[in-house]
């Protein structure tokens, strides 16, 4: 009664019969339920126009790498003005729609 548990007996003690998989899945369906359901959404949104913006920055520095460089190019957006615009064209887009029914 006296001994100290191991770390090996407190791990089996938490886990009980659940895997750790078990454990992840649970701890993701709470955070899903009590972190709200728009924020994975928003997530996702976010991740995707990051690759766009990799993407596009890609294909900008192959392009300038076939062109000379006279020094009059146009400096690239920053990630606020990309986001501003895409909101603003999410927005005609939605205004568009509601006008043709």
């Amino acid at each position: 009664m006296g001994a100290i548990p191991t770390e090996e007996y407190l791990l089996v003690a938490f886990t009980g019969s659940f895997s750790i998989w078990h454990w992840l899945i649970v701890l993701a369906v709470v955070l899903i339920l009590f972190g709200g359901g728009g924020k994975i959404p928003k997530l996702m949104k976010d991740l995707g126009s990051g690759i766009t913006q990799f993407k596009r920055g890609m294909k900008e520095e192959d392009k300038s790498e076939g062109e000379e460089d006279d020094g009059s190019e146009k400096p690239a957006l920053n990630r606020d003005e990309t986001s501003t615009a895409q909101s603003e064209k999410v927005d005609e887009d939605k205004k568009q729609k509601a006008a043709n029914g």
